[in-house]
């Protein structure tokens, strides 16, 4: 039997999440190898979200199956207030099985969805709404120029060329690719050749400039949007997130990213942030093993011993 009524009942007013929700998706198994410093960049990747947005919002971070010190640090976030709505997953779900709560789940308006290694720069979510405000069936806009598929964004193209201005050229500066294609552990000289044999596409349309693409990395949507593209049936944890972005490109939408770069990857290191040990630093020694382990055959080898290790521990 009842013992006297609800407190709950008599409250008269709840409060309302904000228009824009900030997705972010987690995954840090362990604190060592090739995830030593990954909480180092998730805690840099919080602040630079906090400080840098130009927008209110609310954060939801969905944690995939952490270690006990990551998940740790995200409630200590939210208990500071730094984070909104926190998911502990038990289980690793994979990207896709993550994206169909997160991107069904945030009740925001608008969603824009991160990875956990994503370095902020000053009005990254204005900017990033403002492309999405200022264009008509936009899909997706992520907050960084760079040369993605072109097949990809196939539809973008064939709308500017009818509804807005269009034009090919160089418009991403060699410095500015070169960094972003740098933290994906890609080569100079292969990537030197790939900036003289591609291009951009800058759309121009009520004197907004966008640069055609836009990836599933970071990228600000309409809820609406993307909730006709769930859900996302993925039978690996990672490498099939590409199905966003063909379907949204296949359905019409425009897929966007700013002129301008306001997210930068850090990828699994902040020597980004905190600026990379320079080579006089190193001693002879320390060079001779990074050029020895740096050799193909050796890195290969080295880089199938460590994910063979990974799969005994944590598949």
């Amino acid at each position: 039997m009842r013992k006297g009524q609800n407190p709950a009942k008599f409250i008269n007013q709840v409060a309302k999440p904000e228009r824009i929700t900030v997705a972010l998706l987690n995954y840090i198994p362990f604190l060592s190898g090739f995830y030593k410093e990954a909480l180092d960049v998730l805690d840099l990747s919080l602040r630079s979200m906090h400080t840098e947005a130009g927008l209110p919002f609310d954060l939801m971070v969905f944690d995939n199956g952490s270690c006990p010190e990551v998940r740790d640090y995200l409630v200590t976030q939210k208990e500071a207030g730094l984070i909104q709505y926190l998911t502990l997953s038990e289980k690793n779900l994979g990207k896709g099985g993550a994206w169909n709560m997160m991107l069904a789940g945030a009740p925001g308006e608008i969603i824009s969805y991160t990875d956990s290694d994503v370095l902020f720069y000053p009005g990254w979510l204005s900017n990033s709404v403002k492309l999405l405000e200022s264009f008509p069936k936009v899909g997706m806009v992520t907050a960084r120029p760079y040369r993605t598929n072109p097949d990809l964004h196939s539809a973008t193209r064939q709308w500017a060329l009818k509804d807005a201005t269009i034009e090919e050229g160089c418009f991403i500066p060699w410095e500015k690719f070169w960094e972003f294609n740098r933290s994906l552990g890609q080569d100079e000289t292969e990537n030197r050749k790939v900036y003289a044999e591609t291009i951009d596409w800058k759309i121009t349309y009520n004197s907004v400039e966008a640069i055609a693409g836009a990836s599933h990395w970071q990228f600000t949507a309409y809820k609406s949007v993307l909730s006709q593209f769930l859900p996302f049936d993925m039978d690996k944890p990672m490498g099939q997130v590409k199905q966003l972005d063909v379907r949204m490109n296949e359905a019409g939408y425009l897929r966007l990213m700013t002129a301008q770069p306001f997210a930068m990857n850090l990828s699994n290191s902040a020597d980004y942030v905190k600026g990379s040990v320079s080579q006089t630093n190193k001693t002879p020694s320390q060079s001779i093993i990074k050029r020895f382990v740096s050799l193909a055959p050796v890195k290969k080898g080295l880089l199938a011993i460590y994910d063979q290790i990974f799969k005994w521990y944590y598949a």
